[in-house]
C-alpha cells in the first residue's frame, strides 16, 4: 500500500505532536497506515481519497455503521438544542436511562459514564462499597479498560489458576496487584479453587461475556453465578463490547445469565461520549449525591455524563435495532461471511480459522475455537498479523491482530470484495513462506 501526499503530510506532523503517530494503543506500521478522511456506511474513505472495507468499526461501536440517517439525523437536532449541560438533569439523558432500565436484565437502575473505562473502574468500585472486600477476580488474557486495576494479565506471558497476575503498564502502583486475582477463562474448577482459598477477600468477579473474541461457555457463566451466590460476591459482566450487539440487552440476554452489575460502552453511545453502569438499585444508589459524607458513599462524576448529544444518538440506534429481525439478519450474515472466508483459507492450505460469536469475528491461525488465553497464545499470531497487514494493503481496514466487527451496514457487496482480497493475501502469505 503506497502512501499518497496528504497521508503522507499529516503523518509528519503526527509524528512530532503525537506520541509514535498514534491514538492510545494503537500505531500502524508505515507500509499500511493511512489518515481517516470520511466513513459511510460499511466503509471509509482516507484522506487521499482510497477506500477500505472497515471492519473496526469504532471498536465495535458503529453496529449499524457509518452516518446512520436516523443517528445523524438525532445527533444533529440535539446539536441544534445544545451540545453539552452539566450540573443537573437534561430531558434526553433520561429518555435514555428509562430505556436502558427497560431493557437491559439486570438493569434496576443506570448511572451514566463516559468511557468503558470508567465505566467497569465504577462497577469495581461500588462492588468493594457493597462488600467491604477489596479484591477482583478477573481472568487471564482479560481486557476491562485502561484503569491500574483493569491492566493485570491482560497480555501475561506465563500461565496459572491464580497468578498475582502481570502489570501491563508502566506506572502502575503496587498497591492495586494486592486488590486483583487472575483466574484462566471458561475454567469453572480454577475459579472454584480459587474461591475456596481466597473468598472472604473477594468484592467481585468480573468476565466479559466474549473474551476479545473467545466466546464463554453456557455453563461457565452459569456457574459464576452460582459461586458468586454461594459466597456473597458479585457478578459484574463487562458488556462493554457485548451490550446490544451480541443480542438486544447484551450477552445476558443472550446467555440468559444475569449479573449484579454490568458494565456498557461502545454500542452504548452510538459513537459517542457515553457509557454506563446498570445493576440492582440496592448497589447503584450507593452512588446517590444525597449520601455524599455517609461512609458508604460511592462517588461517581464526570464532564461528560449523560452526554445528550451521545444519549440522542443512542435512542436512535435502538430504535433501528428493535426492529423484527435485525440480529437475526446480522448474524446470519456473519456466520455466512466467516464460512465463505473458511473456504478460502482452506483453500490454500492456511491451518487458520475464521472465528465469530455472533458478530463478533477474527481470522485466527489454530486449529479450534479457543477458550483460554494459553490457547490463543499457542496460535500463530504472529502469521495473523502478517495476513491482516496484507488484507489492509488491498482494501480491508481491521487492526492486524485484534477481533473485529460486522455492522448492519455490511452487505453483499463487501462480502465479495472481503472474500477477493482475502484470496489475494493469502496468495502473497502463502508466497513470502515459499524458499525463493
Amino acid at each position: 500500500m503506497q502512501n499518497t501526499p496528504r497521508n503522507d503530510e499529516l503523518y509528519e506532523i503526527a509524528e512530532r505532536v503525537l506520541p509514535g503517530a498514534g491514538l492510545g494503543g494503537y500505531a500502524l506500521p508505515r507500509d499500511i497506515r493511512f489518515v481517516f478522511a470520511e466513513g459511510s456506511g460499511a466503509r471509509i474513505r482516507d484522506v487521499d481519497g482510497r477506500e477500505f472495507i472497515d471492519y473496526v468499526g469504532g471498536a465495535g461501536a458503529l453496529i449499524l455503521g457509518h452516518s446512520h440517517p436516523a443517528v445523524v439525523c438525532a445527533a444533529q437536532a440535539q446539536i441544534a438544542r445544545g451540545m453539552h449541560m452539566f450540573g443537573t438533569l437534561n430531558e434526553v439523558a433520561i429518555q435514555l436511562a428509562e430505556r436502558l432500565v427497560r431493557d437491559i436484565p439486570c438493569a434496576e437502575k443506570i448511572v451514566y459514564a463516559t468511557t468503558g473505562s470508567e465505566a467497569t473502574a465504577y462497577c469495581m468500585r461500588l462492588a468493594r462499597a457493597a462488600t467491604g472486600r477489596d479484591v477482583i477476580l478477573k481472568f487471564e488474557g482479560a481486557y476491562h479498560g485502561n484503569h491500574d486495576y483493569a491492566l493485570t494479565s491482560t497480555f501475561p506471558k506465563t500461565l496459572g489458576d491464580d497468578p498475582q497476575g502481570h502489570d501491563d503498564t508502566a506506572g502502575r502502583p503496587a498497591g492495586t496487584r494486592s486488590t486483583m486475582a487472575v483466574a484462566p477463562y471458561n475454567d469453572s474448577a480454577a475459579v472454584e479453587r480459587l474461591v475456596k482459598a481466597r473468598g472472604h477477600e473477594l468484592a467481585a468477579i468480573i468476565v466479559e461475556p466474549v473474551q476479545r473474541i473467545i466466546p464463554a461457555q453456557a455453563a461457565f457463566l452459569q456457574s459464576l453465578r452460582r459461586i458468586c451466590d454461594e459466597n456473597g460476591i458479585l457478578l459484574i459482566f463487562d458488556e462493554v463490547v457485548t451490550g446490544f450487539r451480541l443480542a438486544y440487552g447484551g450477552a445476558q440476554v443472550h446467555y440468559g445469565v444475569t449479573p449484579d452489575l454490568a458494565s456498557f460502552g461502545k454500542v452504548i453511545g452510538a459513537g459517542g461520549p457515553l457509557s454506563c453502569v446498570a445493576g440492582r438499585a440496592d448497589i447503584l444508589d450507593l452512588s446517590d449525591p444525597r449520601r455524599k459524607g455517609e461512609p458508604n458513599y460511592v462517588y461517581f462524576n464526570g464532564t461528560l455524563h449523560g452526554n445528550p448529544v451521545a444519549a440522542a444518538a443512542t435512542l436512535a440506534m435502538l430504535d433501528a435495532l428493535k426492529e423484527p429481525g435485525v440480529y437475526d439478519r446480522l448474524n446470519t450474515y456473519s456466520e455466512r461471511v466467516c464460512g465463505e472466508l473458511q473456504s478460502v483459507l482452506d483453500r490454500h492450505d492456511l491451518a487458520a480459522r475464521a472465528q465469530n460469536t455472533g458478530s463478533l469475528w477474527q481470522i485466527l491461525f489454530m486449529e479450534q475455537t479457543p477458550r483460554s488465553h494459553a490457547d490463543m497464545m499457542a496460535g500463530d499470531a504472529a502469521a495473523g498479523r502478517r495476513l491482516d497487514a496484507e488484507c489492509m494493503k488491498r482494501g480491508i481496514y481491521a487492526l492486524p491482530g485484534v477481533r473485529r466487527f460486522f455492522s448492519t451496514a455490511h452487505g453483499e457487496a463487501e462480502l465479495e470484495d472481503t472474500v477477493r482480497i482475502l484470496d489475494a493475501a493469502c496468495r502473497a502469505l502463502t508466497a513470502e513462506s515459499v524458499p525463493a
